[in-house]
């Protein structure tokens, strides 16, 4: 197996921030053990996830243990390197925290690619073993899966030339996938960011989580941060407007949705929803939120929508969880943001991205997010969205994202994708059932300048989206898509 230039290179130390309390610093002589102290940690017999039954601390801990003796009869141990390929489900919770507790590396890839995108991506990575499952996947619409993994030891895997303890691949939404790599010491610095949320779930509330646990919302926020804070973490069983209003009223604990912004639709849209007296908020990250969803979703249920900003490289960067600030977000805590000519920049000690030397995603101590934003003296950030939808018609620039949202806000417009392709601007639109596109024309031209508007709309029975929940943005894809259709 040739080795992958995205990996090769100097190794990429990770580092302790200063704004990480002592009681979430990694214990030096035992640099795994922050699973068992701050994940595992608490009463035996405390309910920690439900996905479909209930499992409380003594259970998992057992099936961690044992999946600990099955990785290390595979040959995994400290410093090696596992790539995992598993449906939401008990066996990937237990599989990720003995990977971990055995002072290996994790890759995660979603259990939804095909086999082919599965043999690129363990090409380049080249994990020492590949933990699969015996049995085939749930449904779609499931929202977890029963399975039992496999680990299979790889002939032309390597040990991990960096010490970061995860390593992602990004949505790929915009383009290629990157490779980014996280330190034990960064899932904790994010961890104690949820600490200081006054309004995220505490000790014994509890999450009904939709984002996917691959990747960071679901994995950080949603799984570690539950079994951080003894929050009990719930998945649906069905991943439809009904099975999750089922589940958040289901329970007498305080709940919050965490989701992206796509379930805060299909429940804004939930026809005679029961009530959910115990509903704290939903909070959503991933892609801007469409003007008027969040007043929408609180008429509706009467607890606020909540928005994050973050990124697979640095996690959560900013909220506004009370739904107050919308669209502004306030940085969380220790957190340094600066604009560079319009380009939101992250401050972090080293690259997120092993091996890879670009200055145009980080130099000099910042990330480069390649996202337009606005940002307030008192603290607050508005991000506008990807420096790359700003485009020039005859001479004349033109937001995407501006076009963007000005689709959504119009009657029976539901979701919308803007691209620009071919030197024009193109719409695809999903919209209610007996909107009249000849009225979202007109209501274009009463709000946008002839040069920004769209030259061709396309309406889809639904737009078509990653494996993240985020929209696709491909111009060919969404033409394919419209051709189909």
């Amino acid at each position: 197996m040739s080795k992958s230039p995205h990996l090769c290179g100097a190794a990429l130390t990770g580092f302790l921030p200063s704004v990480l309390p002592p009681a979430l610093l990694p214990h030096s002589d035992a640099p795994d053990s922050w699973v068992d102290r701050l994940l595992l940690a608490g009463p035996g017999g405390e309910e920690c996830l439900r996905l479909g039954a209930p499992l409380d601390r003594d259970a998992l801990r057992a099936l961690v243990e044992e999946q600990s003796e099955r990785l290390s009869a595979a040959g995994l141990g400290p410093g090696g390197t596992a790539a995992l390929r598993l449906p939401p489900s008990v066996a990937f919770v237990a599989v990720l925290l003995a990977c971990w507790r055995l002072g290996a590396q994790v890759a995660l890839l979603d259990h939804r690619l095909t086999d082919h995108e599965i043999d690129a991506a363990v090409a380049r990575l080249a994990p020492q073993v590949l933990v699969g499952s015996a049995h085939r996947s749930a449904a779609a619409l499931r929202g977890f899966s029963e399975v039992e993994p496999v680990a299979v030891p790889l002939a032309d895997g390597r040990p991990a030339r960096t010490g970061h303890a995860l390593i992602q691949l990004s949505s790929g939404s915009t383009g290629p996938a990157k490779v980014i790599a996280r330190t034990a010491a960064d899932l904790l610095r994010e961890l104690d960011c949820y600490r200081r949320l006054v309004e995220f779930p505490g000790e014994g509330e509890r999450v009904v989580l939709l984002s996917s646990v691959v990747h960071v919302l679901g994995l950080v926020g949603g799984l570690l941060n539950s079994l951080h804070a003894r929050v009990a973490l719930t998945v649906p069983e069905r991943m439809t407007a009904a099975g999750i209003l089922a589940e958040v009223a289901a329970s007498d604990r305080p709940t919050t949705v965490i989701g992206v912004p796509f379930h805060a639709e299909l429940l804004a849209g939930a026809v005679a929803p029961p009530p959910l007296p115990r509903l704290r908020r939903m909070v959503v990250a991933g892609e801007l939120v469409r003007p008027g969803l969040p007043a929408l979703f609180t008429e509706r249920y009467g607890v606020p929508l909540g928005t994050m900003y973050g990124m697979t490289e640095t996690g959560v960067i900013a909220t506004d969880l009370s739904g107050t600030l919308h669209p502004a977000k306030r940085p969380v805590h220790g957190m340094r943001l600066r604009l560079v000519k319009g380009e939101l920049q992250i401050g972090t000690e080293s690259s997120p991205y092993p091996g890879l030397d670009d200055p145009t995603r980080w130099s000099d101590g910042w990330l480069h997010t390649r996202d337009a934003a606005e940002l307030a003296a008192d603290g607050p950030v508005t991000v506008l969205g990807r420096l790359d939808s700003q485009v020039s018609i005859g001479g004349l620039k033109v937001d995407l994202t501006e076009v963007e949202q000005t689709l959504t806000a119009l009657p029976g417009v539901r979701e919308a994708v803007v691209v620009f392709d071919g030197g024009a601007i193109e719409a695809y639109l999903a919209t209610e059932p007996g909107t009249d596109l000849s009225s979202v024309q007109d209501g274009l031209a009463r709000r946008l300048a002839a040069y920004k508007r769209p030259r061709r709309l396309a309406r889809l029975d639904r737009l078509p989206r990653t494996a993240t929940g985020k929209l696709l943005r491909d111009p060919a894809a969404l033409r394919a898509t419209a051709t189909a259709g």
